[in-house]
């Protein structure tokens, strides 16, 4: 059993966005973060869940544990009305972030996942550990483009 922790983060939305996962297995942990620089944070939240299946090896037995109902919510409960329906919502309009949700589904029917949801910014150890580095990758990028620019005039 794997137990994953994702989050994403956004500063604007959209805007510079991050996000990261926590995997642990059999005492190990792996950290995945990463960063866009315009982004929304509904992408973050999937980001966070699609790189962390893609991190595991092989068929997986696997909680995923997020504070996005987006994206459990849409993983367990709309994506079927949603694949039926031509990728188009209940109101008719194409579902947004559709390539992100076919690469989602994609990674998850390779495993056996549990969809978790936890309250964010409620004291969850993995949960506050996973958005400080969602934001610290917003950081990191920031920091780098400002660094690849920081020429005088």
């Amino acid at each position: 059993m794997v137990d994953i922790f994702t989050d994403g983060a956004c500063r604007g939305n959209p805007g510079p966005g991050g996000w990261a996962a926590l995997l642990k297995r059999g005492g190990e942990e792996q950290r995945l973060q990463g960063a866009e620089p315009l982004t929304t944070n509904n992408r973050m939240e999937l980001m966070a869940a699609i790189e962390a299946l893609a991190a595991l090896e092989g068929p997986c037995r696997a909680r995923l544990t997020t504070d996005s109902e987006y994206v459990r919510q849409g993983i367990t409960r709309w994506m079927s009305r949603w694949k039926a329906n031509g990728w188009l919502t209940a109101a008719r309009q194409p579902v947004k972030n559709r390539d992100l949700w076919e690469r989602l589904d994609e990674l998850a029917g390779r495993h056996h996942i549990e969809w978790l949801w936890v309250k964010g910014h409620s004291g969850h150890i993995e949960n506050e550990a996973v958005d400080t580095a969602a934001n610290a990758a917003i950081d990191a990028m920031l920091n780098d483009a400002a660094a690849a620019g920081g020429g005088c005039a």
